[in-house]
């Protein structure tokens, strides 16, 4: 896992978790925008950190166009 993927993933889940209970909680006119960007924040880091596809094709850039296994 990269540097970089880290913390991208953090981050998005932080700022997930953070709107989700501000849409849910908050009282003002925007509770609704706040959760359509918390969600999907949520789990697009959530697939960021877990991604291992990216990992592989690293992997195959570096061995010069042959697998690693």
């Amino acid at each position: 896992m990269h540097l970089s993927q880290l913390i991208i993933g953090i981050v998005f889940i932080i700022g997930g978790i953070i709107l989700i209970p501000l849409g849910f909680f908050g009282n003002f006119d925007g509770s609704w925008g706040v959760l359509i960007y918390g969600f999907p924040l949520l789990i697009l880091g959530i697939w960021i950190l877990l991604n291992k596809k990216e990992d592989i094709i690293e992997q195959i850039k570096k061995s010069g166009g042959k697998k690693s296994k």
